[in-house]
């Protein structure tokens, strides 16, 4: 299975968030957890994840911000 397979997007779970597949975990909360400075091993423990679930999530996000565009905005200031 590919990492990014373990994503899924549902209208109906998680108001449409992409969660951890068959878990209603969204990949902000997991991202919001490693942020806070939980180890892989803690967000397994405390929510029976697998290291290949925090890692689909990495590749996820990874993927979302390969895809942001920035674009400069010129401001004059008189």
């Amino acid at each position: 299975m590919n990492l990014i397979d373990r994503i899924t997007v549902n209208p109906k779970v998680c108001m449409g968030k992409p969660c951890i597949r068959g878990r209603r975990l969204s990949v902000d909360f997991i991202l919001e957890l490693l942020a806070a400075g939980w180890t892989y091993e803690e967000i397994q423990e405390q929510y029976d994840l697998q290291r290949e679930d925090i890692l689909a999530v990495l590749e996820y996000a990874k993927r979302i911000i390969e895809e942001e565009k920035v674009y400069r905005i010129p401001i004059e200031i008189k």
